[in-house]
């Protein structure tokens, strides 16, 4: 069988997807792997004016329904001139070895499997693959082009397809395990049945006798049903009492602690107890500043965001500007606002090339960088990288720079929110 050729008989061993609407004004991969796919095509076309043409031709929605099987994707993209052309590209399929290697490797560390079913390829994934010999991403020269308009080199037909292809993997990087061979319902059955193979047998410690433990477990009394999440955080106990205060407590702020408390309490039970749901580890721990800002966005009143403002070392205006970044991303929103630091490196190389693919140069805005801010020239709108790679809109308003919305993984998405005004608001704080 030619290594491009899809097969026969699996269950989901080709899916159709309808055509995406027009994307101007954004970048066509938001993933690191749907950027990686542009990379393999960007790294392999020899013509730069076709690869320019074809993301045009994406982004103005001329892409019909995209075909994709094992080895092989297919769309009908119409030109600028209005004629239609059926496009393919081609990608070699994994050997059933390496299918065998792939499968054997991923059951071993169970965060590969809850992130595919998460709909996310992460780095660590690819990586492990790679130790085995599997490549997953393309490289240079690995999408074969196809096109009935006969160009021997990628034309703006196909590069407008892989184009496309990139904003599916953003949504479903199975997409790309069906283009190398495998279907996603034929992948996680065979996954499943791994896990599910009987573990091996280890010896019971000295001293115990398997069975009379076996048994046991039968007169033990089962565990009680899950508690329901109460529709609202509970009430703390008043402190409006005849008894005065000791001296230095401030019953207010105390309180406010205490409400606090118990709605960070229901929002914990309420993950906990939501169905079918990988919790992730507890992020780390905030630091008393930040740990300030986050009481401050829960509405304390005015002594009480005084003393939160000097205990953290800010002005009342500064922490209002803090709470209004953590309102859109938490801790990392929070150090995009207050922290200015170099992109060197590995980080400087990917902003470069996300600030060289997220426009093309006649719509490329003038900026000017400063760190891991990049300003419009002329304009009240700027983009800040984050240590994570996501980028967050920012806008000036009254001499001072705002957050003005929550991250994206290109600039140009982040820039777009960063020019629609930000709405005037009352702060808890002032």
């Amino acid at each position: 069988m030619n290594r491009y050729e899809g097969y026969e008989g699996e269950e989901g061993s080709e899916r159709t997807f309808a055509a995406l609407p027009p994307a101007r004004g954004r970048g066509s991969a938001q993933t690191w792997w749907g950027q990686a796919w542009l990379k393999a095509l960007e790294d392999t076309a020899l013509d730069a004016a076709q690869l320019k043409a074809g993301r045009r031709l994406a982004r103005a929605g001329g892409v019909g329904a995209v075909s994709v099987r094992p080895g092989r994707i297919t769309a009908v993209v119409q030109g600028h001139d209005g004629t239609a052309h059926r496009a393919d590209v081609l990608l070699a399929q994994l050997s059933d070895e390496q299918w065998e290697r792939f499968a054997a490797m991923t059951v071993e560390r169970a965060g590969h499997v809850a992130a595919l079913l998460d709909r996310e390829m992460p780095p660590h994934l690819v990586e492990d693959a790679a130790t085995t010999g599997i490549e997953l991403l393309p490289g240079l020269g690995d999408l074969e082009p196809a096109c009935d308009c006969d160009a021997w080199d990628h034309c703006a037909h196909t590069a407008a397809l892989c184009y496309q292809v990139a904003r599916l993997l953003d949504q479903d990087p199975f997409v790309l395990l069906l283009m190398r061979g495998r279907g996603e319902q034929a992948l996680l059955d065979d996954l499943q049945a791994r896990s599910a193979a009987p573990a091996e047998v280890v010896e019971a410690p000295d001293g115990v006798d398997a069975a009379e433990a076996y048994a046991a477990g039968d007169i033990l009394p089962s565990l009680p049903d899950l508690p329901e999440l109460p529709g609202e955080p509970g009430v703390p106990p008043s402190l409006d009492t005849e008894t005065p205060a000791p001296a230095g407590t401030d019953p207010a702020a105390l309180e406010f602690l205490a409400a606090r408390t118990a709605v960070e309490a229901h929002r914990l039970l309420a993950d906990a107890l939501l169905a079918g749901v990988e919790h992730r580890a507890p992020g780390a721990e905030l630091t008393p500043a930040e740990d300030a800002v986050r009481l401050a966005a829960g509405g304390p009143v005015p002594t009480v965001a005084e003393r939160l403002a000097t205990g953290s070392g800010r002005t009342r205006e500064r922490l209002t500007l803090a709470v209004r970044a953590w309102e859109t991303g938490g801790a990392a929103a929070l150090s995009v606002l207050e922290e200015e630091w170099a992109v060197a490196g590995e980080a400087a190389a990917r902003a470069r090339a996300a600030l060289a693919s997220a426009w093309d140069e006649d719509e490329r805005p003038p900026l000017r960088a400063q760190g891991n801010r990049w300003t419009v020239v002329g304009a009240p709108s700027q983009v800040r990288l984050g240590r994570d790679g996501r980028w967050w809109p920012y806008r000036k308003e009254r001499g001072r720079w705002v957050p003005a919305g929550g991250p994206a993984q290109d600039p140009a998405t982040a820039l777009a929110s960063a020019e629609e005004p930000v709405p005037e608001r009352e702060s808890a704080q002032e």
